[in-house]
């Protein structure tokens, strides 16, 4: 029998269990700084002694200040940081043209698409994408079929897309994916249209991949936890938004409280899903709370799991 993990679980919980099964893998997360999920991610699971943490982020001087911290705590864990614009195409090329030509490197078993954007003013990319679709989606799918080499060629390569329950927010807008030039932009509308892509991602690469190359992959909502990804944000105004977004759609979660959590067991759900040995079964699923999650309970838009959704995007993409 499985162990019931839950909402309550945490990194430590989860690093002790899974001590043996992190040991000696290479893993590679975006968006690690101090003070983040993926920050508090890679800090926890350096715990049990991975063989290389490979750090990505926009920010030199946070990556910097990330890579010290898990030196000092664990200074026999290798480190190595990846200077990484997820919005621009140019960037993400540069980076992967340099984690491929890593040769003390070869393999990639974990990859964990963590950075992102959330509800930010409307903004095309020098490519011409809206922001949230191109640093949530577009970046992180150029990025992982670059180097998609070295993670196949793990024995058991595992990629973890970081989604979220503002999937609910919008599906995806096949044919008008920028707000009609942002005419029509609603920040948490595109949000949610990312996320929704997000969980679509997941879908294909379990279907592509996950036969011929053994490979997992997995979405997750982490749960609402305050992080400097919504530091932009005036609450007592985007609350109201949120909501009002949330009842236009007839979602329970305009009318209720947001149950937030601690950095400890919001991260939980990443370490359960880069590394959990009993959801193999559920390859492509979306998880949160530490468990696959049930439509039928919790919010998951049928959107976002459908695989000729995925299938189309994919191609979009």
């Amino acid at each position: 029998m499985p162990v019931p993990y839950n909402t309550h679980t945490t990194t430590d919980e989860l690093v002790a269990d899974y001590s043996s099964l992190i040991n000696g893998k290479v893993v590679l997360t975006t968006g690690v700084s101090l003070g983040s999920l993926g920050g508090f991610f890679v800090q926890s699971i350096a715990k049990a002694q991975p063989a290389w943490l490979i750090l990505a982020a926009r920010n030199t001087e946070k990556l910097a200040q990330m890579e010290a911290s898990i030196t000092a705590a664990q200074p026999t864990v290798k480190v190595r940081t990846l200077q990484v614009d997820l919005g621009s195409l140019e960037s993400v090329r540069n980076a992967a043209a340099q984690v491929n030509s890593w040769d003390d490197i070869p393999v990639i078993d974990v990859l964990v698409n963590n950075a992102g954007i959330m509800a930010v003013d409307y903004k095309l990319t020098t490519d011409g994408v809206e922001s949230h679709l191109a640093t949530n989606h577009l970046g992180p799918f150029l990025f992982t079929n670059l180097i998609a080499k070295k993670i196949v060629g793990s024995k058991e390569p595992r990629i973890v897309v970081v989604s979220s329950d503002g999937h609910r927010l919008n599906p995806f807008r096949f044919d008008d994916y920028n707000f009609d030039e942002g005419k029509t932009y609603n920040r948490w509308y595109a949000y949610g249209q990312s996320k929704t892509a997000n969980m679509l991602f997941s879908i294909s690469l379990a279907q592509k991949l996950g036969n011929k190359h053994n490979l997992q992959a997995f979405s997750l909502h982490p749960g609402v936890i305050w992080t400097n990804l919504g530091g932009h944000l005036d609450w007592t105004v985007e609350m109201s938004e949120l909501q009002t977004a949330d009842k236009s759609l007839g979602n329970a979660e305009g009318w209720k409280e947001f149950d937030a959590k601690p950095l400890e067991r919001g991260a939980a759900t990443h370490i359960y899903a880069a590394f959990d040995p009993s959801i193999k079964a559920d390859n492509g699923a979306y998880l949160l709370d530490c468990h696959v999650a049930d439509p039928l309970v919790d919010t998951v838009k049928s959107w976002a799991t459908s695989s000729i959704e995925a299938e189309r995007l994919w191609r979009l993409t």
